[in-house]
């Protein structure tokens, strides 16, 4: 209790709040209702936060960053795969045409995930404007990956050049795996000093482009898309709140979500002979 008489709530008790609003998909007074009846069935004398102590704690709230898991000495170089989606923003209009069926201009976000290939876990993440491209994100995505990257895979909206010295920048070993464009063409010293892009375009016309795939493994970028539909169907495909800071906050939330999820439908293997 403060001296006003209201009560402190826990960073973690706002964080689970939040986690269970995300999952089911609760505005903040649903999620109030939910957690008082949690509470009330396990029989314990708890404060339960009301939802204007949730709103409000929800654009200062500093959720934990997933990281690496595993990260550290003798750690395996990560395997980073990018992507992007468009959450659409949940407000006043969404409620107009639902309602009254009128036409309105929906308007979104771009959410740019980093996914280990090797875990499945997501592991960086930005919320941008709508008129943010993908490559501008490299560098943002790359910064919030702890440990080293063995390699940057994305689709052909990263083929671009400040991608790769975003990836050179900061892991000088990394492959950069992108598909160069249909009218991609060599650079001006690609025959004395060839960049990794000349050896993309050299590898798919004496191969096709089939065959860099495979050589690449560029097609295990699928397990990042596969992340984007999980997303989709666990926490939605729109953005409740309605300031930057309460969605930064929601979408870290939901992060930390689906990681956690991720950890528990996973068996732990152990040799026992």
């Amino acid at each position: 209790m403060t001296r006003g008489g209201q009560s402190r709530y826990s960073p973690v008790a706002i964080l689970t709040a939040l986690t269970l609003r995300a999952v089911f998909r609760l505005a903040y007074r649903q999620a109030e209702g939910l957690i008082g009846s949690i509470v009330s069935l396990l029989g314990l004398s708890l404060g339960v936060p009301d939802h204007t102590t949730l709103s409000r704690r929800a654009a200062t709230l500093e959720v934990p960053r997933p990281g690496n898991a595993g990260a550290g000495a003798g750690s395996e170089p990560m395997h980073l795969l990018v992507d992007s989606t468009g959450l659409k923003l949940c407000g006043k209009g969404e409620w107009l045409l639902e309602k009254h069926g009128t036409a309105t201009r929906r308007s979104w976000r771009a959410l740019h995930l980093g996914v280990d290939a090797g875990t499945g876990r997501i592991v960086a993440s930005t919320l941008t404007s709508k008129d943010v491209d993908d490559a501008s994100q490299a560098g943002p995505l790359l910064d919030q990956v702890a440990g080293a990257v063995a390699s940057f895979t994305g689709d052909g909206g990263y083929d671009q050049d400040r991608v790769y010295a975003s990836v050179a920048q900061r892991h000088p070993d990394a492959a950069v795996v992108v598909p160069p464009r249909a009218t991609a063409v060599p650079s001006d010293t690609a025959e004395t000093a060839p960049t990794r892009r000349d050896g993309h375009l050299q590898h798919i016309a004496e191969h096709g482009r089939m065959a860099w795939q495979n050589a690449s493994e560029y097609n295990r970028r699928a397990r990042v898309e596969a992340t984007i539909n999980r997303w989709k169907q666990v926490i939605g495909d729109e953005l409740r709140a309605h300031t930057d800071e309460r969605r930064a906050t929601e979408v870290a939330v939901a992060v930390h979500a689906l990681n956690r999820m991720l950890e528990l439908g996973r068996p732990n293997y152990v040799r026992i002979a």
